[in-house]
């Protein structure tokens, strides 16, 4: 039974295997990506998070997904080069997944049941769902898509702190 964050691994986006307890002692930002959805401008907002919060020992961690509109419809590669080309991703991102459904990856199986949503709800409801994960890997905040970076920018100093 995973009791943190860092009892995970997932695939980066360049296909190499990565234990999430690399970023032990880190502060997160788990969030579902997707190229061409209506939030994907958000992309210059995490990334601002990033660069503003990095050295304070904060990451971003973006998993790309295609469950919603059909709105992350490309391979690792064209996911890759429209983060870097279009908003200069500096954050980790990790291959694409299932969020929802029998092939959720295990990573959000247990984010989803560590912070619920409106109505005590499980379920990803759209792109750019976020976790905030303190630096011993639990999860202290969940935000709705509508949520944007500079508004949980406010609340980073208190799991930075």
């Amino acid at each position: 039974m995973a009791t943190s964050i860092y009892d995970f691994s997932a695939r980066d986006i360049d296909g190499n295997e990565r234990s999430l307890a690399e970023f032990r002692g880190k502060a997160l930002l788990v969030v579902n990506v997707a190229s061409k959805c209506g939030f994907t401008p958000q992309y210059k907002g995490l990334e601002a998070l990033q660069k503003q919060f990095h050295d304070s020992g904060f990451e971003v961690l973006g998993f790309p997904c295609d469950q919603f509109g059909h709105q992350e419809p490309g391979d690792e590669a064209e996911i890759r080069d429209f983060c870097s080309l279009t908003y200069d991703v500096s954050f980790p991102m990790f291959s694409k997944i299932d969020v929802n459904g029998e092939n959720a990856h295990p990573l959000y199986r247990w984010l989803k049941k560590e912070q619920k949503g409106l109505l005590g709800t499980e379920g990803i409801k759209w792109n750019f769902t976020k976790f905030l994960v303190d630096r011993d890997g639990r999860v202290v905040e969940r935000y709705a898509p509508t949520d944007t970076p500079e508004k949980i920018g406010k609340d980073l100093p208190k799991v930075l702190g």
